[in-house]
């Protein structure tokens, strides 16, 4: 096990039954709230690869624009990529591109919410990450060394635990 600051003990990682084995948490007796997720994560790239992205001159069409979509249509699509994610009635999914001119970097920050008995986290986490790799699908053919850097979750609202906020990075 790494010694990360933020890992916990085996026995306080809810997936797991008393018998180390893997399973769905019971949300059932959880009460229902307003819950959300901000992530965020970044891509790398070339200077040239930035220009033709934020120009709309990509071969493919409108980077930002379907990674956009993609990223939305990741987060509802959650529960059937992460095994033991519960599928939620997403209220709301808001994708934000920025231009990190000093790097160049491609910044990606995703909104999930719903009203339920468990939080968005993942949604908004699996939204930022296939956001990001939609960039690289559309601009591997420019620059395959385009990276992927900084995913987090910057905050969560709602349910028993409360408000939570990141750490700067």
């Amino acid at each position: 096990m790494s010694s990360d600051s933020h890992a916990k003990p085996a026995s306080l990682l809810t997936h797991f039954d008393a018998h180390g084995q893997a399973h769905m948490v019971d949300v059932g007796a959880k009460a229902s709230t307003h819950r959300v997720a901000v992530a965020e994560g970044s891509i790398r790239m070339q200077r040239s690869t930035f220009e033709l992205i934020r120009q709309g001159q990509a071969r493919k069409g409108d980077v930002i624009g379907i990674a956009r979509v993609a990223a939305i249509m990741a987060a509802k699509k959650t529960p059937e990529l992460i095994p033991l994610c519960h599928p939620l009635p997403l209220t709301r999914v808001a994708v934000d591109f920025e231009w990190v001119e000093s790097v160049p970097a491609v910044r990606c920050v995703v909104t999930a919410e719903t009203v339920g008995n468990t939080g968005v986290e993942m949604e908004a986490l699996t939204a930022v990450q296939v956001g990001l790799l939609t960039i690289y699908d559309m601009c591997k053919a420019a620059d395959r060394g385009m990276e992927m850097t900084g995913v987090r979750l910057l905050e969560k609202q709602g349910g028993k635990s409360g408000h939570w906020v990141a750490p700067p990075a």
